[in-house]
């Protein structure tokens, strides 16, 4: 893997956090960034992914029927 160096700024509650996590887990720092920005991507790119899809389907003219939400909308007031 190539790995290069990064910067940025963080601010002290931020950085006196991170360092907790990493002491508690027994890792240094660059591991919970990479941690952190790896799960960041996965769910960016997930919801991404996701947003494409409807829209695609959406351009296809598939949409949810009016008695499919209902039911869906009764399901979740629960």
């Amino acid at each position: 893997m190539n790995k290069r160096t990064i910067t940025f700024r963080m601010d002290a509650q931020k950085r006196k956090a991170l360092d907790a996590i990493a002491a508690g887990i027994d890792r240094d720092r660059s591991y919970v960034l990479n941690e952190a920005i790896s799960n960041y991507l996965a769910i960016h790119q997930w919801q991404t992914a996701h947003i494409k899809e409807g829209l695609r389907q959406a351009d296809a003219g598939k949409f949810a029927k009016d008695s499919e939400i209902s039911s869906a909308f009764a399901r979740w007031g629960r």
